[in-house]
């Protein structure tokens, strides 16, 4: 089975390549990513290729492909939403166009959380909820749209099984570096996330939070490939993280803090470029829904291993040792290169 990774070099893709290298029904993996490792990991199945889903000629990087994953994605910059649309919403329709042509058999689409519609109670919901988006933030409207794409090609290309995956908030040690980047801005070192500094931690009233590990995300998608299995996938670990056990973790104090208070001062420091996250993105957080795992469980024997603390956690313990992984999204040195980029004067971060 020849497995073309769209988006490789990223939190996701890096995760699904070495759980594919594990599945003995895999005999070929192309890796594309907008910007290739400067040393390519050495595999036996493992090729990579250069390839931009909002530019490039695509049919090339699909040809005899059996399956296509689809993980490349652009969060930044939220100052120019234009600039994410373009490869989110625009890239993600040449990709699927280029699917079509190429005769593949399956496509997997790794979707998010986001794309749900607001949460109306905390109890857990399945795949049916609707996908609307959780907010007007540019991240979930282009997940939201990504689903319908989805749909469209779905009814139109019926000989490919489309299964999409709608991950939680994903965390691993080695992205910490890139998610403080995209999320946090440099004016927050993670060296600053410690206990011994946080004595109290504030929180929105009204947050809720699920996570998943890397691995456990790419362990899914590799059963995605191998099994052929067509519809949604919520994934995510065990577990509703709430404000107390969030503070837990830096064996801190909580405090609950207004929403519409923290908001304000998320946009104030966002309108100041001090830091990247827009306010939308905090609406979005304090509304998806909670989501019930049970049918990855169910069809895919799927067991997250790592929990939904212990995910987080160890995401904060990347931060303070500043962790990073030698793919461009993710190594550590490309902060001080693409940050001019990522602050909305660039085209930003990206697989």
């Amino acid at each position: 089975m020849r497995v073309v990774v769209v988006g490789a070099s990223g939190n996701i893709g890096t995760a699904l390549l070495e759980k594919l290298e594990g599945e003995a029904a895999v005999t070929e993996v192309a890796a594309v990513a907008r910007r290739l490792p400067p040393v390519a990991p050495t595999s036996p199945t493992v090729t990579w290729h250069r390839g931009d889903i909002a530019t490039d000629d695509l049919d090339p990087l699909l040809r005899g492909a059996d399956v296509v994953v689809h993980l490349a994605w652009l969060f930044q910059p939220t100052h120019r939403p234009s600039s994410t649309w373009a490869n989110n919403a625009v890239g993600t329709a040449r990709l699927l166009e280029a699917v079509e042509r190429s005769q593949a058999k399956a496509l997997v689409v790794a979707t998010s959380v986001a794309a749900y519609s607001p949460r109306q109670d905390d109890q857990l919901v399945d795949e049916s909820w609707p996908t609307h988006g959780a907010s007007t933030a540019a991240y979930a409207r282009e997940k939201a749209y990504v689903e319908r794409l989805l749909d469209a090609f779905k009814a139109q290309v019926k000989r490919c099984v489309v299964t999409r995956l709608r991950p939680a908030f994903v965390f691993h040690r080695r992205t910490a570096t890139q998610q403080r980047r995209l999320f946090m801005g440099p004016l927050v070192p993670g060296s600053l996330v410690r206990p011994s500094l946080i004595p109290v931690l504030p929180t929105p009233a009204g947050l809720l939070l699920q996570t998943v590990h890397s691995d456990d995300v790419g362990s899914a998608i590799a059963s995605a490939v191998v099994a052929g299995t067509p519809g949604a996938f919520n994934i995510c670990a065990d577990g509703v993280l709430t404000p107390r056990q969030l503070a837990e973790l830096f064996n801190a104090r909580q405090a609950t803090v207004p929403a519409r208070l923290a908001r304000a001062a998320l946009k104030a420091a966002w309108t100041a470029h001090a830091v990247p996250a827009n306010p939308e993105l905090l609406d979005a957080l304090l509304a998806v829904p909670m989501m019930s795992n049970a049918r990855a469980k169910a069809e895919w024997d799927w067991v997250p291993t790592v929990s939904a603390v212990d995910a987080l956690g160890e995401f904060f313990e990347g931060l303070r040792r500043g962790e990073a992984h030698p793919t461009p999204p993710l190594d550590a040195d490309t902060g001080g290169r693409l940050r001019t980029e990522e602050f909305g004067t660039g085209v930003g971060s990206r697989p």
